[in-house]
């Protein structure tokens, strides 16, 4: 059974997930088999698609993606996973390509593969730092806004100093979680000390 795996990072599926999905059904793989995740990066290994496409491959069975870097974003993981695969008796297919963990040149050629996924995703980190920083000099970056005004958290911390409200009922009657109450009550102590 060929097994399918797809990835896009971004929330706009659109984007290449059915590019992904139309190249994995024309290598054969069935729509039923081919296993997605949405907007994760392939740096993080904890995806339900990933996790359930590798549970569904059994032996015998090849587990396919149309680049690596849909697959990972790491050489560790690339490895990892190429083990773990081979370990289970599924093959591997890049692109059509079936990786032969065996032959010198293919693990050469998937190494290759797996650290230019991992420079790509350096260099995606590095360009948002930077574009970060632009954008924190010209004052356009300005963080996490604060859920309530300076009055409203005061009016907050005087409810829940009255005693006449617990965290929960402050937090309903303000429409924030009981985190933000709580980080109000320490800002509120911190600044009285």
């Amino acid at each position: 059974m060929l097994i399918g795996y797809a990835r896009c990072s971004t929330t706009h599926q659109d984007q290449d997930l059915t590019a992904q999905r139309d190249r994995l059904m024309s290598l054969g793989v069935d729509a039923e088999n081919i296993f997605t995740d949405v907007g994760l990066t392939g740096t993080n290994r904890d995806r339900p698609g990933l996790r359930e496409s590798l549970a569904a491959a059994r032996a015998g069975d090849t587990y396919v993606v149309t680049k690596l870097d849909r697959l990972v974003r790491s050489v560790r993981d690339a490895k990892d996973i190429a083990d773990e695969l081979e370990a289970k008796g599924v093959s591997l297919s890049i692109g059509g390509s079936v990786y032969d963990p065996h032959d010198p040149m293919g693990k050469m050629l998937f190494t290759n593969l797996a650290m230019f996924a991992e420079l790509e995703a350096d260099l995606i980190r590095q360009r948002t730092r930077e574009g970060m920083a632009v954008a924190k000099a010209r004052g356009r970056l300005r963080g996490k806004q604060p859920k309530l005004s300076p009055a409203q958290e005061r009016h907050l911390v005087s409810l829940l100093d009255s005693g006449e409200h617990t965290t929960s009922e402050v937090a309903a009657l303000m429409g924030v979680s009981r985190g933000t109450v709580y980080r109000a009550k320490e800002r509120a102590a911190r600044s009285s000390a």
